[in-house]
């Protein structure tokens, strides 16, 4: 995700990086180059006249702006509810930290404990990543801890599996009471559940016939667009024509960035970030030393 500071309503207009119209200028070109022919033939396909009007347009456009509406909201819900999902993931590893610390005898057992809480976070973001968790499990479980979720396939669920454990002996040794080992573990099924609820939305995409449709009808309304706009318009109709296809072509390709949240697209999570937020958290309440944060570079910084 591009994190970069607000910024004046000037300077937006011509903001490139995190926009998408670095990812739709081919297409942008071939609406322009179509655009120009229909100004050149007047409108007409081999000699003949394609019957449009602004009429049609309108009735047609109206109904391609709803559908793009509901598949702008479906994937800005999946964006907001991973967003949620994290934040859950912060709060409760909070919580766990701060029982942890006030319920273990021993604060040596918190502080270890702690770092398999950040861990559940970066193997987390490895895993919907898709990306090789190895050097940031080493650094915070150790070579020999990291080895053996070298060949775990759902290393969160195992570094869950692992706490509960751990806090389950530690119950049976009687160094946790029955209160406190039920207090610990609420926590634990809260961290299980933003797990899963991140797996989910990654694993269930959009249905693709939606992607397919409405990719289809926003391309063909484009194209027909400057022969129905040709005879009111005239030598404006390519400018025009640019304009509304950026805004439709646009709204489909942030669609479809805001509808991975996981992935490494300028619009998707800063779970870079937030991974690191929840680390320097928890270090913080037991007294570790906190890594240095992730900090937006000028003007913009990708993570």
């Amino acid at each position: 995700m591009i994190v970069r500071p607000q910024q004046n309503w000037l300077r937006l207009l011509f903001v490139w990086n995190g926009s998408v119209l670095q990812s739709i200028l081919p297409q942008l070109l071939f609406i322009g180059t179509v655009s120009c022919v229909a100004v050149l033939t007047h409108g007409r396909i081999f000699g003949e006249k394609i019957p449009l009007n602004t009429t049609l347009l309108t009735l047609f456009g109206l109904t391609l702006a709803i559908f793009l509406g509901f598949r702008n909201t479906a994937s800005y819900d999946r964006f907001k509810e991973a967003r949620y999902l994290w934040g859950s993931l912060l709060i409760a590893s909070r919580q766990l930290s701060s029982q942890m610390l006030c319920y273990l005898p021993q604060k040596d057992q918190a502080q270890e404990l702690a770092h398999q809480v950040c861990a559940v976070a970066y193997a987390l973001k490895h895993k919907l990543r898709g990306t090789d968790p190895a050097e940031d499990l080493r650094r915070l479980l150790g070579p020999e801890q990291a080895g053996r979720l070298a060949d775990k396939v759902y290393q969160p669920s195992d570094l869950l599996l692992r706490l509960r454990v751990w806090l389950a002996r530690l119950n049976r040794e009687q160094q946790v009471s029955d209160i406190q080992f039920l207090t610990l573990d609420t926590q634990l099924v809260e961290m299980g559940k933003a797990v899963g609820g991140c797996e989910r939305i990654a694993n269930t995409p959009i249905p693709f016939a939606y992607s397919v449709l409405l990719h289809r009808t926003v391309y063909t309304y484009c194209i027909l667009l400057p022969f129905g706009l040709v005879d009111a318009t005239e030598l404006f109709t390519p400018l025009l024509c640019l304009f509304l296809a950026y805004t439709l072509i646009a709204l489909e390709a942030i669609a479809g960035e805001v509808a991975e949240p996981f992935g490494l697209a300028p619009n998707a999570l800063a779970l870079d970030a937030m991974a690191r937020n929840i680390e320097r958290s928890v270090c913080e309440l037991c007294g570790l030393p906190l890594p240095d944060p992730i900090q937006p570079r000028q003007p913009y910084q990708l993570t």
